[in-house]
């Protein structure tokens, strides 16, 4: 199995440790960082575990190949299918005419504000801080960014890309991403990623910069039962 299979269980335990909470047996991000959790196996002492990190209230993401085994403590919210995709080339980006900026903890709260638009995936106060983010600003607006997410040896996920719908059309989202990947593999990594089964016009676009699908992945949304 690789890494990849569960790419949450294997930053949360490598890279990315220092962002966890949990244990031996299920781990999950911290609560201001993002939503996803894992385990390690379907064994029941992990499951237990990992239901044990969800408070009442709160629900967490599952991402992963291997089919979804639900805590008998949980229940799933919505599930649905995803794709994983891996760079197979080198990418380089095509330069514009829009200044490429990092985003740092001062654009934290426009960065929040872009994502709730545009819904890219889980983002939260403090989403940025697992990788490097950059973005686009169109008269003084954030009009468009992308960045890092999870990381594991040898790998890193390009997530949290979006534009503003004020701002589509003009190919920032392509050109961001591609920033991201081309810098990943500068680092001598592989860029990977993650979209929506059902979303054709993403899945085309990262074709075109040249990743290609490594496997679908089920997701789903977890909460306590009752």
């Amino acid at each position: 199995m690789s890494a990849l299979d569960r790419p949450v269980w294997h930053s949360l335990t490598t890279c990315q440790a220092s962002l966890s909470e949990g244990g031996a047996l299920a781990k999950r991000y911290r609560r201001d960082i993002n939503l996803f959790a894992s385990t390690g196996s379907d064994q029941p002492e992990s499951l237990a575990a990992f239901a044990a990190l969800v408070s009442p209230g709160e629900s967490v993401f599952v991402l992963q190949v291997p089919g979804i085994v639900i805590p008998p403590e949980l229940r799933a919210t919505k599930t649905a299918k995803g794709v994983q995709m891996v760079a197979t080339r080198p990418i380089h980006h095509e330069p514009g005419n829009e200044e490429i900026l990092a985003l740092t903890d001062a654009d934290a709260a426009e960065m929040l504000a872009l994502a709730k638009l545009t819904e890219p995936g889980p983002f939260l106060a403090r989403t940025h801080e697992m990788g490097t983010f950059i973005g686009v600003r169109i008269d003084g607006q954030l009009a468009a960014m992308a960045g890092e997410r999870m990381r594991l040896p040898g790998y890193t996920e390009i997530s949290g890309v979006c534009t503003h719908p004020d701002f589509r059309g003009r190919r920032l989202a392509r050109m961001l991403s591609a920033v991201v990947a081309e810098r990943i593999q500068a680092r001598g990594e592989q860029p990977f990623l993650h979209a929506w089964k059902t979303n054709q016009p993403a899945i085309s676009l990262y074709e075109q910069l040249g990743f290609r699908m490594r496997s679908e992945v089920n997701v789903a949304v977890l909460a306590r039962a009752g």
